[in-house]
């Protein structure tokens, strides 16, 4: 559970939170197997018995005072009594306990009844695949569930539908495919008219994956696109008799999640989905109207960047509860680059605990990839995340993908959860008072992360195991819990040297993005504007750097815009501007597609704060050979390059790497770089430490179109895409917030 704070000292009280001009909380990787020091937790057994405070809950830990039958909560300063098993645990020698020898502990529980019945539940997979798409999606489709077979333990279940103007259920356990078809009422109220189950009894469409491999590989072969024939007899007419589409996504996902729904708590404690699409739902059930990104610009009145965020119906929302209800997780991937209204559509991923993929073209799809690496690294499901404070302060808002508990105050749900899922929160104070200056009682946080896992049984490659018990899952439930400590800062000059940008950066793209959901794009980037200005006017104000006379007109020259005197505010600036330039907030004038924004939302949404870091603002990194680095950092403007002397450069923006050669590299420098290279090396470890699968590009400039890597060079770009590229890019932008400065502090 990494754990990283906008500051390690808190700020003392409202007035001096309010005085910094800089958010403060923290984000939260509850999953990650170590914390953000890269120590893991100490684990232990029997996690129901752990002492839990009378008053506030917080689980007992080390910065508690134990006394011999009685113990302090560290959060609320309540004293609470010890059972006579506590006694008698606690007598030991504490280092051989894990609560009383480490603040980060991660301890079995017991199963509850259900969860009993379910100690033999096996993984169930469902792909559901479009039809309704061409020859090119269907191939990267199997190609991508080939990929998938060889990531599934031995023990999961996996079926395999097809969707279009019908569903189609496979039954590969016998010596070929069968496939048994329901066909979808055309309109959007209509239900089916067969219930899945009657169609195919459930045990019969989930097939063992160790026995049936080669025949799910077969029943893939035999997928092919629905003809347009097939789909006119089958799809409703339009007018003139014009085809009005066929893929009947809406309806396929309620019938599936219905027929797993049956066999849940029975045969499986999670299903996986992956709901594979090449365009927008336009029959059936949750049909969606795509006309309105051609219309967008036929009011005037009508801003296009804020009419297309919103969703369009709330069918999406309302199947992702059923979804949850069945106990089933939605993975969506989008390969399409015509308008599917992802806004709509990505409820059913992200409030069902799944991931959002989108895929602009089949010809450079990372999509096999993705799926393999997705479903080789461990998650956790059924989770409960609570995060409590000490009394002088409290969590305000929480972010990321989770539903909050209808009952109790920051408790969120999480349905899925992988070793990259991060949440945020912000923090507020409860009261006028804030923290005692003399207090010996720093504050502390404390978050309680419930989950359950799948684990092989440890005997599974005992031969001597009975044939029946090989290949069995158990379930198992465990509490990750860490309690943290922090200082409290004694005047703003030592919340600005203890404050982590990375960190800050995240809930600015958590908030930015809440603000141009709800406003548009404009009120996202005036938001964040606003926020460098106020905190560039604090800063210079804490440090008295300028002087207020009488008639002076030289103000905003003597304004510190680069916070040279604080380094660790010095890289907010570069990415506030770099977040104005990402397709997150730039206007839609700028050929920003809608769906492209949506999946950024959901996918810087969940990052971890060094990989959004590198998300918003790229690394570059120079090299004067393929083995030998350069320069570790450089700033991302043609000036960089032109006054480096290397020939090589390496960007990584996160979901693309890109090896540049100058135009005046030498000839001789092997092109692409060798296998065994140094840069090799190093794009091989970025790509192992990715949740995503990054495309990696190789550009000689002068012989190849460099555009792909001159447009992460945004420091000679205009902010707000209206001009032409400028050498004053950046550099006006600073003026600009300097001048907004000199207006805030007169």
């Amino acid at each position: 559970m990494a754990v990283r704070a906008t500051a390690s000292r808190f700020p003392i009280d409202s007035d001096a939170l309010e005085a910094s001009g800089l958010p403060w909380g923290l984000t939260v990787t509850p999953f990650a197997s170590k914390d953000e020091t890269g120590i893991g937790p100490a684990y232990g057994s029997n996690g129901h018995l752990l002492p839990r405070c009378e008053n506030c809950y917080a689980y007992f830990n080390t910065y508690c005072e134990l006394d011999q039958w009685a113990w302090t909560c560290s959060l609320c300063g309540t004293l609470s009594g010890l059972s006579s098993d506590a006694i008698a645990r606690y007598s030991y020698p504490h280092d051989s306990i894990p609560e009383t020898s480490s603040s980060f502990v991660d301890l079995e529980l017991p199963l509850d009844g259900s969860e009993e019945e379910m100690t033999q539940a096996r993984p169930v997979y469902v792909a559901a695949i479009d039809l309704s798409s061409s020859e090119e999606f269907l191939e990267l489709t199997k190609s991508a569930l080939l990929a998938a077979l060889e990531a599934l333990s031995p023990g999961s279940l996996f079926g395999l539908a097809t969707f279009s103007h019908k569903i189609g259920l496979y039954d590969v356990q016998g010596p070929i495919p069968v496939v048994k078809n329901v066909f979808i009422p055309p309109d959007a109220e209509s239900k089916l008219p067969l219930e899945l189950e009657d169609a195919m009894p459930l045990l019969q469409f989930l097939a063992p994956v160790e026995t049936c491999k080669d025949r799910i590989a077969a029943a893939l072969e035999t997928l092919r696109p629905i003809t347009s024939w097939e789909r006119s007899s089958g799809a409703a007419q339009g007018i003139d008799g014009v085809l009005m589409g066929g893929r009947g996504f809406g309806t396929a996902m309620e019938a599936l999640f219905n027929y797993l729904g049956s066999e849940f708590g029975n045969t499986f404690a999670l299903a996986r989905v992956f709901a594979f699409m090449s365009g927008p739902p336009d029959y059936g059930r949750g049909q969606l109207d795509t006309s309105r990104y051609g219309e967008q610009y036929a009011s005037k009145r009508v801003d296009a960047d804020r009419a297309l965020l919103p969703e369009q119906t709330p069918f999406y929302k309302d199947l992702a509860t059923i979804a949850v209800q069945s106990g089933v997780c939605v993975d969506v991937f989008a390969v399409t680059n015509e308008y599917t209204d992802l806004a709509s559509l990505k409820f059913l991923s992200i409030k069902s605990g799944g991931s959002l993929f989108l895929y602009s073209s089949t010809d450079d799809s990372t999509l096999p990839q993705d799926m393999f690496r997705m479903l080789n690294r461990p998650y956790a499901f059924n989770c409960v995340l609570r995060l409590r404070t000490s009394t002088e302060f409290k969590p305000l808002h929480s972010y990321g993908h989770f539903f909050p508990d209808p009952q109790y105050e920051n408790l969120q749900h999480i349905i899925c959860c992988d070793s990259y899922a991060t949440y945020a929160y912000d923090f507020d104070f409860a009261n006028n008072t804030g923290f005692s200056r003399h207090s010996r009682e720093p504050p502390v946080v404390q978050i309680a992360f419930q989950y359950t896992v799948v684990v092989p049984p440890e005997g599974l490659q005992n031969s001597e195991l009975p044939s029946s018990s090989r290949g069995k899952h158990l379930l198992q439930r465990r509490l990750r819990i860490r309690t943290m400590q922090f200082e409290t800062a004694q005047n703003i000059n030592e919340i600005y040297d203890s404050v982590d940008h990375e960190v800050v950066l995240s809930l600015l793209v958590h908030k930015v993005i809440l603000v141009s959901l709800e406003d548009g794009v404009r009120e996202g980037r005036a938001l964040l504007h606003d926020w460098l200005v106020i905190l560039t006017a604090q800063y210079n104000d804490a440090y008295n750097l300028v002087q207020y006379k009488n008639g002076n007109k030289s103000m905003s020259s003597q304004i510190d815009i680069t916070f040279s005197q604080c380094p660790q505010l010095e890289p907010l600036p570069r990415l506030v501007f770099a977040l104005l330039r990402n397709p997150l907030l730039r206007f839609h004038e700028e050929g920003v597609h809608p769906d492209y924004r949506i999946y950024l939302q959901c996918l810087f949404s969940v990052l971890e704060p060094s990989s959004l870091h590198c998300g918003i603002y790229p690394s570059l990194t120079s090299y004067s050979t393929p083995d030998k680095q350069a320069y570790p950092r450089h700033s991302l403007s043609r000036a960089a390059l032109l006054t480096s002397d290397s020939p090589i450069f390496f960007l990584d923006a996160y979901t693309t790497l890109i090896v540049f050669y100058t135009s005046t590299a030498d000839p001789s420098l092997p092109f692409p770089p060798p296998q065994d290279c140094l840069l090799r090396k190093n794009i091989n470890m970025v790509k192992q430490g990715r949740s995503i699968t990054p495309k990696l590009m190789f550009i000689r400039g002068g012989k190849d179109d460099a555009t792909a890597f001159e447009n992460y060079l945004i420091e000679e770009q205009d902010v707000d895409g209206s001009g032409f590229a400028s050498a004053r890019g950046f550099v006006s932008f600073l003026d600009d917030i300097s001048q907004s400065v000199a207006e805030y502090m007169k």
